[in-house]
């Protein structure tokens, strides 16, 4: 027990050091936060055996594990101001038998912008969402629904064959804003090479883009407590990281355990981060709103 203990403990600590290891390393990192329910039953298990080093060992990573997340579950006192733009984005999933709900409850959140994911067939969630704003654009599978004009999108492949993303810039009141709509390669065991590669791609363009305001929505597959993401969100403000609050998990639907979905933004400050329903997905949605003073 107590080298479990340890070795959770110096899983927290080093987790941005944790190799891939096919996969395994990028899972405990994408589920890190459970790792509490690891050390209730190592407790537990410690305390009615009466092995009080290891209740000790047990009680060192819990104070870890707080200094690292309780920080996470509590509201940010620096976020101020009303949004001037709010957004929503979900993976509808290709296997929702009722994909135009989802879509209902996205527009009925009077969001200005809406990304969706996992978009199959004609009809369903796009006609509901064609019929609530001005403008919308779609690649392939990913599309983006907008109350102001926006350009011609250029697909982005991210080393897949295939465009599952996009960059467009919306025409905003108060100025212009370059929006990615994104879904990146899943991640399976022995299988995050797609992933990782699309990700550097996409942060790299993100690095390049000369825009002032550059939103980044969709499902990234990668959890926010992934070493992976950092190189993207030390340009971007993750919206549940920055109103805090907890760690608005997403996926899957009925118990969610990790957040693969992300609002991500340059030249906005966040302003609040809600997780919504399902709808028949197996991700939940986010609405996120943002400040354009940023």
């Amino acid at each position: 027990m107590v080298l479990a203990a340890i070795v959770i403990t110096l899983g927290i600590v080093f987790s941005a050091s944790i190799p891939s290891w096919n996969g395994a390393g990028a899972a405990w990192n994408s589920f890190l936060p459970w790792s509490a329910v690891l050390l209730v039953v190592l407790g537990a298990v410690a305390a009615v055996r009466r092995a009080w080093w290891g209740v000790s060992a047990v009680l060192v990573a819990v104070m870890v594990w707080s200094g690292v997340f309780v920080p996470q579950l509590l509201s940010s006192n620096d976020v101020v101001g009303a949004p001037e733009l709010t957004v929503a984005t979900q993976n509808i999933g290709a296997a929702n038998s009722d994909p135009a709900a989802a879509a209902r409850v996205l527009a009925a959140t009077g969001a200005g912008l809406v990304a969706v994911q996992e978009i199959v067939g004609t009809g369903g969630a796009t006609g509901v969402l064609d019929s609530q704003f001005a403008d919308h654009v779609q690649v392939s599978t990913v599309g983006l629904w907008s109350k102001w004009a926006m350009d011609e999108p250029t697909p982005l492949e991210l080393g897949l064959s295939w465009a599952r993303a996009f960059r467009v810039v919306v025409h905003h009141d108060e100025g212009d804003i370059a929006v990615y709509a994104v879904h990146l390669p899943s991640v399976r065991p022995g299988d995050i090479a797609a992933r990782d590669q699309a990700l550097a791609e996409l942060t790299e363009l993100v690095a390049a883009d000369p825009a002032a305001r550059v939103l980044v929505m969709g499902d990234l597959n990668t959890a926010t407590t992934d070493p992976a993401l950092d190189s993207l969100t030390s340009q971007l403000a993750d919206s549940r990281e920055a109103v805090k609050g907890g760690f608005g998990f997403t996926w899957p639907a009925q118990f969610p355990l990790t957040r693969p979905d992300h609002v991500l933004s340059k030249g906005m400050t966040p302003v609040f981060d809600t997780v919504l329903a399902a709808d028949g997905s197996d991700h939940r949605a986010i609405l996120a709103g943002l400040s354009l003073q940023s």
